[in-house]
């Protein structure tokens, strides 16, 4: 029997790298993405693909830290929500994002699979585990939309 742990990891999954029925994941819509092109922004004061990729990152790790009562302070860059991008194009930076991302995945994945079973009959956790992954799908969307709009 499939229980509500099970759903809510798969549904974590295909947002994030699996593949799923609605196409193209977060994970797989930054693959192949340069530096440049995630740098580059489709209008003045609208977020890039680099901004995008690092506050998903960020936003798996407040969900962890909310599901788990971790204190604040423990992500891996200074601030919260919205980072800015840097001027110059940086492949070793880009790819530290994108490590930063897998990283905070993975620990909230394990966060998710270690809490008590009884974690599960809370609604605000069970709302915060399957939020992150419509979250993690909408900007999915925008990302796949900056790289069309590159394209023109």
């Amino acid at each position: 029997m499939i229980g509500v742990v099970d759903v809510l990891l798969a549904n974590l999954e295909q947002a994030y790298e699996r593949k799923g029925w609605h196409g193209t994941t977060l994970r797989g819509s930054l693959r192949g993405v340069t530096p440049e092109e995630a740098l580059w922004r489709p209008a003045q004061r609208r977020h890039n693909i680099w901004e995008l990729a690092l506050h998903c990152a960020y936003w798996k790790y407040a969900v962890r830290r909310r599901l788990t009562g971790e204190k604040r302070g423990s992500f891996a860059m200074k601030g919260s929500n919205w980072f800015a991008s840097p001027v110059a194009a940086d492949d070793k930076g880009w790819r530290g994002i994108l490590r930063l991302l897998d990283e905070q995945h993975e620990r909230l994945r394990s966060a998710i699979e270690s809490l008590p079973k009884t974690a599960f009959n809370d609604r605000k956790r069970v709302r915060l585990m399957y939020g992150i992954a419509a979250h993690d799908l909408y900007h999915t969307g925008q990302i796949q939309l900056i790289k069309r709009l590159q394209q023109s």
